[in-house]
Order: C-alpha cells, then sequence, then structure tokens
C-alpha cells in the first residue's frame, strides 16, 4: 500500500513564522501590530466563522501596511532568505521521508520564504502548497499610504482581543474584544473596499483553512493515494480542517507542537525539541498505516526506547528524549492542550508561540 506524507512548515519543520517576522522588522511596531490581527484572525476563523474567510488570512490582512512601510517581494526574498530557523533535524527528516514515500509541504506562508527554505533543506519546491505573492504591482497612492499609518497607529491603540477557550460566539467574549473587532471589521471588510488595499485582500489567497484542505486533495490526486493513506503533520488553527479532514478519512494527524486549535482537531499529539522524531513516525506508517501509529501512541513509555533502537538503525542520531506522544481523547485533551503550547513556547519562542 503506497502512502503519503504531508506536512505545514512552520512548527514541524522551521521555527519561524515568517509574516511576523518581516512585520515585526519593517512596520513600526510591527510584532505587536501583527500579533493583533492574527488573533482577529481567530476570532473571524473560528468564533464567527466568516463566509469565505479562512485561518491564516492574516498574511493578506498585513499585505497593505507592508507594502506602505517599502516592503516588496525582493525584501522578502532576502530576508528570508538570511533568517530562516529551522527545527533540529528537519532536513535529515524531509530527506529520508521523501525517500520512502511521497511528501508535500502545505504551507501558509508566503512563497519567497518557501522557496528560500527548500533551498536550505534541499526540499523539492514542486512539491510545495503556499501562498503565492505578487506584492510588487500594487501602488499606492500618497492620500492613501498615509491613510495606512494612520490606520495601523490606530489599530495598535485599540483594545487587546482574548478569546476563551469557552468562547463560541462573539456575546461570549469581552467588551474590549468586541470594540476591537468591531472597528477591524469597519476597515477591513468597508473602508478597504473601494482602496488598493481592498484589491490587495481580494487577490491574494493564503493556504490556510479550507484551502489546506485542497492542498491535501490535489496531493492525492497527484499521487493517487487516497486520503485513509495520509499522515498529516500541522501545528495551528491554519491546519485545523486539513486535520479534521485525514482524521475523518482514517488517515494519521498529528499535532506537533501544536497550540489548542491543532490539538482540538489532531487524533494524536506529539511534543519533541527536534523535527527527526517525525521520519520515524513517518517510517511506522508508511509500514504499517493509521493503526500501527495509533498503536505506538498509546503505547508510548512502554514501546519508545524499542521504538529508538529500531530507527536509529537506519536514521542516524534519532532520539526519543525529551519525546511525548499520545492519542487525545476527551480525558487528557485539556492537560494536553496546556503542555503541548507550553512546549511549543519553549521550542519557538513566547512570542511566536501565541500566535494562532
Amino acid at each position: 500500500m503506497k502512502r503519503l506524507f504531508d506536512t505545514d512548515c512552520e512548527g514541524p519543520i522551521s521555527k519561524n513564522d515568517n509574516a511576523y517576522e518581516i512585520s515585526q522588522n519593517y512596520i513600526p511596531d510591527g510584532g505587536k501590530f501583527f500579533a493583533k490581527l492574527s488573533k482577529y484572525d481567530d476570532l473571524l476563523a473560528d468564533i464567527d466563522k466568516k463566509p469565505k474567510y479562512k485561518a491564516g488570512d492574516t498574511l493578506r490582512l498585513i499585505l497593505p501596511f507592508l507594502k506602505v512601510y517599502g516592503v516588496t517581494e525582493q525584501i522578502i526574498q532576502e530576508y528570508s532568505a538570511k533568517n530562516i530557523i529551522i527545527v533540529p533535524g528537519a532536513d535529515v527528516a524531509l530527506k529520508y521521508i521523501n525517500a520512502i514515500m511521497p511528501v508535500f509541504i502545505i504551507s501558509t506562508s508566503y512563497r519567497p520564504y518557501i522557496n528560500s527554505l527548500c533551498k536550505v533543506v534541499g526540499f523539492p519546491v514542486e512539491n510545495t502548497f503556499c501562498t503565492e505573492l505578487s506584492l510588487d504591482k500594487y501602488e499606492l497612492r500618497k492620500p492613501e499610504a498615509k491613510y495606512l499609518k494612520e490606520l495601523q497607529y490606530e489599530i495598535l491603540k485599540l483594545p487587546e482581543i482574548s478569546i476563551p477557550a469557552s468562547a463560541h460566539t462573539r456575546s461570549d467574549l469581552d467588551d474590549g474584544t468586541i470594540k476591537c473587532a468591531e472597528r477591524l471589521d469597519q476597515i477591513f471588510w468597508h473602508e478597504f473596499s473601494d482602496m488598493v488595499a481592498g484589491k490587495m485582500l481580494d487577490e491574494v489567497n493564503p493556504i490556510g483553512g479550507f484551502e489546506k484542505v485542497n492542498a491535501i486533495n490535489k496531493s492525492c490526486e497527484i499521487t493517487g493515494i487516497p486520503l485513509s493513506e495520509v499522515m498529516y503533520a500541522g501545528d495551528s488553527i491554519t491546519d485545523a480542517e486539513a486535520m479534521k479532514l485525514v482524521r475523518e478519512a482514517g488517515g494519521a494527524a498529528v499535532s506537533f507542537n501544536g497550540n489548542r486549535y491543532a490539538i482540538q482537531s489532531a487524533d494524536i499529539a506529539c511534543m519533541s525539541p527536534n523535527a527527526l522524531i517525525l521520519a520515524g513516525f513517518a517510517s511506522l506508517f508508511n509500514e504499517g498505516g493509521t493503526q500501527a501509529v495509533r498503536e505506538l501512541a498509546s503505547e508510548w513509555e512502554q514501546r519508545k526506547d524499542e521504538f529508538e533502537r529500531n530507527i536509529s538503525q537506519t536514521i542516524s542520531g534519532f532520539s526519543v528524549k525529551d519525546v511525548t506522544f499520545s492519542i487525545i481523547d476527551d480525558l487528557n485533551i485539556n492537560e494536553l492542550i496546556s503542555n503541548s503550547e507550553d512546549f511549543r513556547r519553549m521550542v519557538r519562542g513566547e512570542n511566536i508561540g501565541h500566535l494562532g
């Protein structure tokens, strides 16, 4: 039986959040600004379930503000190439998995970043799905540029967005969060409609949410492998729909140092300081499918040393040190969310680790 490995990029492969880092570097108070838009993105995708909106669309919301502060495609390319931080062992893991089964990277990241990362880890760029970008074709007139800078300052001053895990609708949110969201609604979906900024929002299509579902389906179409034979590794809200798709089809949906959105959508949770562990899981999956992976997860403490011995015969340096691997169920999900989010922040840093 042929099997397929699909993976997110930022999280399982790299420690970066490229769009956050570019915003932080080129927009005044850009890290704080991006984080606020990211929370708004979580609200629209998870609470409002806004039609035609998907998790990860922060990457289109931020574009007008990158443009107004002089960011170009070349700048993104050069910045990305110099600042890629891969998860330890990710390059070796990708090469190993790609030698035993088809592999596709499915990422919300901008194309210039993915191209740069593929060069660093030696991965075929033709096996990637990501957010295509044509930032240079847009021209902002001076009045619009001035207004965008004013808006950016205003947005920074708005109340912070807080989304409790128990929230289901906007009525469950605090007054400050509602006030901020309503103002952002007005800016992005009304004021921008007749601006170049609005055209950018309309034309750029981040690969998150249902677009990751489409990409997984495309990878199955290309390879001729059914969804039931797919392993998917992801870590955030942009992966939630993809994980649900794979899980419900009988494949293996693995949260890798995931946040609560990933844990709630996957069927298996992994916490690890290295990505080489994914090569071990992929090897087991390739041999025995989802059932074999689930059995290992359910007996991890008893079997992890034997698993390490077996895999280390073919993957040099393979280790299960500091690795947690668990089946997600109703009894442990809250504990797994807490532990995984803590581990995520340790691996990726506090600022990026807090992003949805």
